[in-house]
C-alpha cells in the first residue's frame, strides 16, 4: 500500500493541473507497482474515497484533478518492460515520457507514432487517457491506433490485461464468474442492444479524432458487432476514457519504423479562410503534418526570449501559417513533393511565401516554435487570456473551412478575438477565445460560448474533443452533441465498470457546471503586494503570480536537453517544478494576501529553486521564478529576520576582502579542519566543498601596478572607451581572468579606462535580499554615471553580475529615480566580454589577432546567459579566435552561488551536475580545452571532475598571435 501524504503543500501541488481548474486533494500517493495500485484500490473502497490517476498533469479540461487521492505515477512508475523489434511493439509503465520511449525505441529504427507538442513530459498513461494525437495524426492517428494491450486494476481489485480477442476467446471471457467477465457481459448487451442509435449518433466516421465521451463507436466496428471487423479490444475503450473505469499499470503498444527523412514547407497566409482551403489542397499531397499557427501566437513569440530566436523563417507579417511536413527515405523525392505541393497552391491562389527547409537543425526551430503555442498563449495577459474550454473541437477536413467560418462569425456575433492553432491536416483546430474569466461577464460568457459550440459541433457531425478529452471542461455539453439518447449509455458504461464511481468522478459522465472550482475567477482576486521588485513586465506583482498555466514544460527530464528545471530533473518531485512552485506562490497568496509572505509552505517549495533564471526563457509563459523567489525571501526576512549564514551568503564581500589581506593565511585556515569547521556551523558550509582559494595577489593590485601600461594606447578613435568591470570573486579568487582580459582588450587596440572592481548586487539578489541590492546598484550606478553618459560601453566577465545590469536593475529603481537614466543607458552598453570582441572587431580582425590552432573547446554556457542572451556569441568568438567548440547540453552546472556550498543543498548541487556536466567534462580528451565562463560553473567543474575550464578571455589569450 503506497503511503498517502495529506500535508497541506503536497495537497496544494496537486490541485492544478494545465487546465482553469483547482480542486485540493484529500491526499496524494506515489505508487511503485501493480500491487500498490491495487492495494490502494481495495483502501478506497474499504474507507469511500475516490482515485485520480495522474502522470505528467498537463491534462486541459480538468482529467487530473480530484477530490479524493492523487494517485501520481510519473515519479516511480517509469520502466520500460520490453520493446520487441520483431513484432514492433513496447511495453511500458504510465509514468514513461513519450520522447524517452521513442529514444529506447530509436535504437531499432523504430518510434512510437503519436507526437503531442508535450512530448518531452507527457508519459504513457496521460497519452492513453486522452486518447492522445498530435502533430502527426495525419499519418500515425491516436493512440487508440496503437494500442495492442492494457494492464489495468479495476474497481474490486482484480488485476486484469485487456487485449485483441477471437469470438472464441471472447465467448470465454463472457464466460466468467468474475468482475472481468461482468464487464464483457454487460458492455457487449449494451453495445448490440444499440449499435444502430451509438452510429447514427456519434461523430461521423470520417473526423479523424473523435473523441467525444466513451469510444462505443469504436467498439462497434469489432467482431461480433461488425462481422469481419478487427478482434474486440477493450483496450481501445479505456484509451480516452480519461481514467474513469479502471487503473492502468502497464501497457502494450504498436511502433512504426522511424523513416529518416523529412522536409518542412511553411506557406504564409494572408488570410485564415485562405489558409483553411489550403489545408484542404496540401492534405491531398500527402503530407505527414499540417499544423496551423495564426498571427496571435506568432505576436507572442515576439516577446519570448527563447522564441524569438526561432522566428528566422517567417516572411512579412503573415495572418496565419502552415507548417506543411512530408516524411519519407529520400530527401529529394521529398524536396519534389514538397515542391509540388507548393505549385499548387500558388496555382490555386493560396499562400504568398512559402519558405522550404531540409535542414534538421532549422526544421527542429520550427517545431520549438510550434510546441511552444500553448504556453506562449499565458503570456498575454488577464485581457487577452484564453481558457481552454472549445479548445479541442474536431471536424472533417472538408468541412474545416466551413466550420471555422461558422465559427469566425460567431466570434464576431461574442465581441471578442480568437487564437487558431494545431492540427489542420485532421480537421482539429485548437479554437481559443480570449475571454477574462476573472470577471463575472467573461464567466457567463464563456458558459453560453461553450453551448454554442458545442451546437456548432453538432451541426458538422464532429467531436468536442479531439485529443484533450471531455475531461470537466467539456463534459457538460457532450449532450448537446451527441443527443439525450446516448447519456444513459456512457452513465451505464461508467456503472458498469465502476458502480461505486471511485474511479475519477466527474469527468466524461455526472459532470459539474463549467465554472465550477475556476482557479482564477471572479471574486477570487489576487493581492497587490507593496514588492522590491516592480513587476513592470507582467503588470504587477499579481499578474506574475497567475502566469503559470501548468503546460508543464519544466517537468522534463534532463535527457530531453535544456535547463529548467534542474531540480526537477534531479529529484523528480513536483515540489520541486517551476509550476509546482508557481501554484503553491498563487494559491497562498489568493488565500492569505500578503501574510503569505511568512509561508513555510512557499519557503519550502524554493527550498531547492537555484535561481538559475531558464524559467525565464524556457518557460512559454516566462515565469521568473528566481524574481519572485527573491521577492518572497526579503518579505521573509523581513516578517522573520535573517541568520548569520543567510546575510554572509548575501554579502560575503567583506569577509572576502578581509580573508584576501593574508592569502596564505586565509588559505591554510580555509583548508584546515578547524577553519573548515568554523564555517559549517556559522555559514552552514557543507564539509565536503572546499572554499576558492584567494590570489596571491588581487586584480585590484595588480591594476595599481601595472595597468597604466594599458591605459588608453592602441585605441581605434572610432570606437568608443572600455570600462572593465570586475566583480569582487574574480577580483580575489582568480585575478587572471581580468588581466587576461585587459591584454586581449589592449592587443586588439581597444580604448581602455581605468577597470572598476564592483558587486551589481547579484548575491543579494539570490540569496534574498533585493532591498539591500538596490544599495548596491544605486552605488554602482553613481560610479558608472560618467563614463556612460560618455558613452563607454561597460564590459563585464561575470555572466550573472553584467546581466544582473540588463535584467533586474531597470525594475530594482523606483518610478522616477534620479539614476533611472543611466540603468536605462546601461541595458545597451552594458556587454558581456564575449559579446563585446565579436561585435567590435570583425572576422579579418579576430584572424590577425588570434590563432587558436583548431585545438577543440567544450563549451559550457552559464544558466544566465543561455536564458537572457544565448551562447551565440560565445561561439562565435572562440570559433572566430581559431578554435573548434562546440556546446554542451549540460543544463545548469548546479552550484549557482551559494547553492552548491551550502549542507542542505550540495548534495543536489553534485547530483545536478553529475546528470550531463560531468560527464561530458570528463570525455574531454587530449588537447581539448573546456570553456566555462562563469565562477560558480568552474568551481563546480573543478571539485566535481578534477578539471580546469577557462574563461573566453583566458582563451582568446592564449590564442594570441
Amino acid at each position: 500500500m503506497p503511503e498517502i501524504y495529506t500535508d497541506q503543500l503536497l495537497r496544494r501541488l496537486y490541485a492544478n493541473d494545465a487546465s482553469m481548474y483547482e480542486e485540493l486533494p484529500e491526499g496524494v500517493c506515489f505508487p511503485e507497482t501493480a500491487d500498490d495500485l491495487r492495494a490502494l484500490v481495495l483502501d478506497a473502497a474499504a474507507r469511500g474515497y475516490s482515485i485520480t490517476a495522474r502522470a505528467a498533469g498537463t491534462s486541459l479540461a480538468g482529467q487530473t484533478t480530484g477530490g479524493g487521492i492523487i494517485a501520481d505515477t510519473s515519479r516511480h512508475m517509469r520502466r520500460i518492460l520490453e520493446i520487441d523489434p520483431d513484432r514492433k511493439t513496447a511495453t511500458a509503465e504510465p509514468g514513461v515520457i513519450r520522447d524517452s520511449l521513442n529514444r529506447e525505441a530509436a535504437k531499432y529504427g523504430l518510434k512510437f507514432g503519436p507526437d503531442t507538442s508535450t512530448t518531452n513530459r507527457c508519459m504513457l498513461g496521460g497519452m492513453i487517457g486522452n486518447n492522445s494525437a498530435g502533430l502527426y495524426s495525419l499519418k500515425y492517428g491516436s493512440v487508440r491506433e496503437h494500442i495492442i494491450r492494457v494492464e489495468a486494476v479495476l474497481d474490486d481489485g482484480s488485476l486484469v490485461s485487456f487485449g485483441p480477442l477471437s469470438d472464441e476467446e471472447l465467448e470465454a471471457k463472457t464466460r466468467l464468474q468474475t468482475r472481468e467477465g461482468h464487464i464483457y457481459r454487460e458492455m457487449l448487451r449494451l453495445l448490440e442492444s444499440n449499435k444502430e442509435a451509438i452510429i447514427q449518433n456519434y461523430p461521423h466516421p470520417k473526423v479523424v479524432r473523435r473523441n467525444t465521451g466513451y469510444a462505443l463507436d469504436r467498439l462497434c466496428e469489432m467482431s461480433p458487432l461488425t462481422p469481419g471487423g478487427r478482434p474486440f479490444n477493450l483496450a481501445e475503450l479505456l484509451c480516452g476514457s480519461e481514467g474513469t473505469l479502471a487503473l492502468m499499470h502497464a501497457a502494450t503498444v504498436r511502433l512504426v519504423e522511424a523513416e529518416p527523412c523529412r522536409v518542412l514547407l511553411i506557406p504564409h497566409f494572408s488570410t485564415l479562410s485562405e489558409a483553411m482551403h489550403a489545408t484542404v489542397l496540401a492534405v491531398s499531397h500527402k503530407p505527414a503534418a499540417v499544423e496551423l499557427i495564426d498571427d496571435i501566437i506568432i505576436r507572442a513569440t515576439e516577446g519570448n526570449i527563447e522564441q524569438q530566436r526561432n522566428r528566422f523563417f517567417l516572411a512579412g507579417d503573415p495572418k496565419c501559417l502552415l507548417i506543411i511536413e512530408f516524411e519519407g527515405h529520400d530527401t529529394e523525392v521529398l524536396l519534389q513533393q514538397a515542391a509540388n505541393c507548393a505549385a499548387a497552391l500558388q496555382d490555386s491562389g493560396y499562400g504568398y511565401a512559402f519558405p522550404l527547409y531540409a535542414d534538421p537543425e532549422k526544421m527542429r526551430r520550427v517545431w520549438d516554435l510550434r510546441k511552444a503555442g500553448l504556453g506562449l498563449l499565458m503570456g498575454l495577459g488577464a485581457d487577452a487570456s484564453t481558457p481552454t474550454f472549445t479548445e479541442d473541437t474536431a471536424v472533417r477536413v472538408q468541412d474545416l473551412p466551413a466550420y471555422v467560418a461558422d465559427f469566425e462569425a460567431m466570434m464576431q456575433r461574442y465581441g471578442t478575438s480568437c487564437v487558431y492553432y494545431a492540427h489542420a491536416s485532421v480537421g482539429e483546430l485548437h479554437l481559443r477565445p480570449a475571454i477574462d474569466i476573472t470577471k463575472a461577464e467573461g464567466v457567463e460568457k464563456m458558459k453560453r460560448m461553450a453551448e454554442d459550440v458545442a451546437l456548432l459541433v453538432k451541426k458538422y457531425r464532429g467531436s468536442l474533443s479531439g485529443e484533450h478529452g471531455d475531461g470537466r471542461a467539456r463534459a457538460p455539453y457532450i449532450e448537446l452533441v451527441l443527443g439525450k439518447e446516448m447519456m444513459p449509455l456512457l452513465e451505464e458504461v461508467k456503472r458498469i465498470w465502476d458502480p461505486e464511481n471511485r474511479f475519477n468522478p466527474g469527468k466524461i459522465v455526472q459532470a459539474k457546471p463549467i465554472d465550477s472550482q475556476l482557479r482564477l475567477s471572479f471574486g477570487r482576486a489576487l493581492p497587490e503586494a507593496e514588492t522590491v521588485f516592480r513587476w513592470q513586465k507582467e503588470g504587477g506583482f499579481a499578474q506574475a503570480l497567475q502566469l503559470c498555466n501548468g503546460a508543464g514544460v519544466c517537468r522534463k527530464r534532463a535527457e530531453s536537453g535544456g535547463t529548467m528545471c534542474p531540480s526537477y530533473m534531479a529529484t523528480l518531485d513536483e515540489k520541486d517544478s517551476t509550476r509546482g512552485r508557481a501554484n503553491v506562490f498563487r494559491q497562498l497568496f489568493m488565500a492569505k494576501g500578503t501574510d503569505a509572505f511568512s509561508s513555510a509552505e512557499i519557503r519550502d517549495a524554493l527550498r531547492y529553486c537555484l535561481s538559475c533564471k531558464a524559467c525565464k526563457s524556457e518557460c512559454p509563459a516566462n515565469v521568473d521564478m528566481a524574481r519572485m523567489k527573491a521577492e518572497f525571501m526579503q518579505g521573509w526576512y523581513d516578517q522573520n529576520g535573517a541568520d548569520f549564514a543567510a546575510r554572509f551568503w548575501a554579502d560575503p564581500h567583506p569577509w572576502l576582502r578581509l580573508g584576501a589581506r593574508f592569502p596564505r593565511l586565509s588559505n591554510a585556515i580555509a583548508g584546515s579542519s578547524a577553519g573548515h569547521f568554523v564555517m559549517e556551523k556559522l555559514a552552514g558550509l557543507h564539509p565536503e566543498r572546499p572554499l576558492p582559494a584567494f590570489a596571491e595577489k588581487t586584480f585590484g593590485s595588480w591594476v595599481k601596478e601595472h595597468f597604466h601600461r594599458y591605459r588608453r594606447t592602441g585605441q581605434k578613435p572610432d570606437r568608443p572607451p572600455v570600462l572593465l568591470l570586475v566583480d569582487p570573486f574574480t577580483d580575489l579568487h582568480e585575478p587572471e581572468q581580468a588581466i587576461a582580459a585587459v591584454e586581449v582588450l589592449h592587443a586588439a587596440g581597444a580604448q581602455l579606462m581605468l577597470p572598476l572592481i564592483a558587486s551589481c548586487g547579484r548575491t543579494q539578489i539570490s540569496s534574498g535580499f533585493p532591498r539591500e541590492a538596490q544599495r548596491v546598484l544605486r552605488e554602482l550606478l553613481r560610479k558608472l554615471e560618467g563614463p556612460v553618459q560618455r558613452g563607454a560601453l561597460v564590459v563585464g566577465l561575470e555572466p550573472s553580475e553584467l546581466l544582473t545590469l540588463r535584467d533586474e536593475l531597470p525594475d530594482l529603481l523606483p518610478a522616477g529615480d534620479p539614476l533611472a537614466a543611466t540603468a536605462a543607458a546601461l541595458q545597451k552598453q552594458a556587454m558581456l566580454f564575449e559579446e563585446f570582441m565579436t561585435d567590435k572587431f570583425s572576422e579579418n580582425e579576430f584572424s590577425r589577432l588570434f590563432n587558436g590552432k583548431d585545438r577543440p573547446v567544450l563549451v559550457h554556457g552559464h544558466c544566465y546567459v543561455k536564458a537572457l542572451t544565448g551562447t551565440a556569441a560565445l561561439m562565435r568568438c572562440l570559433k572566430q579566435a581559431g578554435y573548434v567548440p562546440s556546446e554542451t547540453d549540460s543544463g545548469c552546472c548546479g552550484m549557482a552561488g551559494s547553492f552548491g556550498y551550502r549542507t542542505d543543498t550540495f548534495a543536489l548541487s553534485q547530483q545536478i551536475g553529475a546528470q550531463r556536466l560531468f560527464p561530458a567534462v570528463n570525455a574531454v580528451q587530449g588537447k581539448g580545452l573546456i570553456c566555462a565562463h562563469g565562477f560558480s560553473c568552474r568551481h563546480q567543474i573543478a571539485d566535481g571532475t578534477g578539471r580546469q575550464s577557462l574563461h573566453p578571455a583566458v582563451l582568446l589569450r592564449l590564442a594570441l598571435r
